[in-house]
């Protein structure tokens, strides 16, 4: 590895105001609203589950705050693995970054099982040519191919450059915008406010049980505005634009949840959500009265799954790129192609687990939507430590982007990320299962066998002088 800086090695500064507000809103408003948005309701009553999205939301808002500073005052590309470098030092700063990128992951990997699963509302019986069954679920050939499919495709996409990847989210992300202003008017208009009933569910475990379960989603259904932070380097806004525009993306996707629960608690009671397998799409229908607009919700849904995909390859394999970039992963995946300048060898990483996915079928689903969530509330509690930490230790570094009283808003940052992760461990009614401590182990396992060879193969110095050079 060399430590050349020439301009044939850096990333270029192409995305605008527009883009990057897609590009975070986008990635926030992925599937999951279309999937989950019916579970959610069920465990914890309309009220509750808008009540867990708002809390969880403010949760998000507190963690985006010391983002959005960290960003403006150190727009480097790594995001997380910059801030907790400068404050915690070689270690802390891997562990932060290999747990968000887990996260990311996670997503890119719903977002392949997502699309095959979405096109059997479109093409029932589609799926055929059985391979195997897994927990219970028949895995088709067809139904994988589909998966494996959008996979290359959204790598492809990535590939070629960060300004078609971003002219794409835009305008998939006005697509789905129009769609949900359609059901959220709908609603209001022929909504019934007796379907709300129960505002609060009480599950086995009581009312809480279930607002705690709804809890522990939102920080997967949230994670997308850290997609800003690890573009960084592309992004060609003044550095105090780059987090208000954070902090934009993030109350915008607050807003977003809240009315689609709300709709959709208006337009289904409680066994039209239980008989329904995509509650919002059947919402839709039954606002509007017709198939067509089950299936316009459907294609905002596929919408969604773009954005989050295209999204998550960007601040995945950015992440990945800075991490080897500064020495903590094999270098290969911190070379740029001479013409795009992209992260390929980060993006073909990122495409080749996605496209393994589809293989485990859909139970794979929940599995990696809550192992990638503990990666995601790790990494979001590093980031509050080491935002306090630089508050402390360096006061009077430059914060374009400088929140007031910075001192509370970090300290609720971390209690509330470390109540965040402890919602995924034994004994809390939303702890993760075997399956998914088995992703969450293998992946702490290969994070560690790579930082041992980046160590011996490059050695703590070169990663120290790579980053302040940085800093």
């Amino acid at each position: 590895m060399t430590t050349s800086s020439s301009e044939q090695d850096k990333l270029v500064r192409v995305l605008a105001r527009g883009d990057v507000l897609a590009l975070a809103f986008g990635a926030m408003i992925g599937w999951g609203w279309i999937v989950l948005t019916g579970t959610a309701i069920q465990s914890a009553g309309s009220l509750g589950a808008i009540l867990a999205f708002i809390v969880g939301g403010l949760a998000i808002v507190l963690v985006g705050l010391t983002y959005a500073e960290l960003a403006s005052a150190m727009p480097k590309v790594g995001g997380e693995h910059v801030y907790s470098y400068r404050a915690l030092g070689h270690l802390p700063s891997f562990l932060c970054t290999w747990a968000i990128i887990l996260g990311y992951l996670s997503v890119v990997a719903f977002e392949a099982v997502a699309l095959p699963t979405v096109i059997e509302h479109l093409a029932p019986n589609y799926a055929v040519g059985h391979l195997w069954t897994i927990a219970g679920w028949e895995v088709k050939a067809t139904w994988v191919a589909v998966g494996v499919g959008g996979s290359l495709v959204m790598m492809l996409i990535n590939y070629f450059g960060v300004t078609t990847a971003a002219l794409l989210q835009k305008v998939v992300t006005g697509l789905i915008l129009l769609v949900g202003v359609m059901f959220v008017t709908g609603s209001l208009f022929e909504g019934e406010t007796i379907n709300m009933m129960p505002l609060f569910a009480h599950n086995e475990g009581g009312m809480m049980a279930g607002i705690i379960a709804v809890l522990v989603m939102v920080p997967f259904l949230f994670v997308g505005f850290d997609v800003i932070p690890q573009a960084a380097e592309e992004i060609n806004l003044p550095y105090k634009a780059i987090g208000k525009v954070l902090m934009l993306s993030v109350i915008l996707a607050v807003v977003w949840y809240a009315l689609i629960i709300l709709a959709t608690s208006l337009a289904l009671d409680s066994s039209e959500l239980a008989a329904s397998s995509l509650s919002v799409p059947d919402a839709m229908g039954a606002l509007f009265n017709a198939s067509w607009a089950s299936n316009l919700m459907i294609v905002a849904g596929i919408a969604g799954i773009v954005t989050s995909w295209n999204a998550f390859y960007i601040g995945g394999s950015r992440a990945i790129y800075a991490l080897a970039k500064a020495g903590m992963l094999p270098a290969p995946f911190g070379k740029l192609h001479p013409r795009y300048k992209t992260p390929t060898n980060a993006i073909f990483l990122m495409g080749f687990l996605s496209c393994i996915a589809p293989f485990f079928g859909r139970p794979a689903l929940v599995w990696i939507v809550n192992a990638g969530g503990l990666g995601i509330v790790i990494a979001y509690l590093f980031v509050a430590i080491s935002f306090m930490v630089l508050r402390v230790r360096e006061p009077d570094m430059p914060r374009p982007f400088r929140i007031r009283h910075g001192k509370l808003c970090g300290t609720l940052a971390i209690v509330l990320s470390f109540g965040m992760a402890c919602l995924y461990l034994p004994g809390s009614p939303a702890a993760l299962s075997g399956a998914e401590w088995s992703i969450f182990a293998g992946w702490s396992v290969l994070g560690v066998v790579l930082y041992i060879h980046a160590l011996r193969t490059y050695g703590r110095a070169y990663s120290d002088q790579h980053m302040m050079a940085d800093l």
